[in-house]
């Protein structure tokens, strides 16, 4: 018997397979699940399991902010730079979205 959290969770929670990294993604903010306007700006978080990877990192996700609006950053995507495969991952769900890595070095 399978148990209900497992088939309906009551956190966000997806598996990822980026190159060379599979790993959680996921949130601690339940009303993502069910209320729109908790999108806005919230946190999710990645742990791989492997090796090279200390702790579990820590992304703040803006669905509202513009490029225009950002700071210029080294980090930043654009043609001479290729985003992370997990920002092209979480862009699927929300399209154009700002991350911020907080410190952490994105892979």
């Amino acid at each position: 018997q399978v148990s209900s959290g497992l088939r309906t969770p009551r956190l966000p929670v997806w598996l990822c397979g980026v190159p060379g990294k599979h790993g959680v993604l996921f949130g601690t903010d339940s009303r993502l699940l069910s209320h729109w306007r908790a999108e806005r700006v919230f946190h999710l978080y990645f742990y791989s399991g492997q090796q090279e990877q200390t702790q579990t990192a820590h992304l703040t996700i803006d669905t509202h902010s513009h490029h225009w609006e950002e700071a210029p950053s080294e980090d930043a995507c654009s043609p001479e730079k290729r985003c992370s495969a997990l920002e092209m991952a979480i862009r699927t769900k929300w399209a154009g979205a700002t991350i911020s890595w907080n410190g952490t070095d994105p892979f």
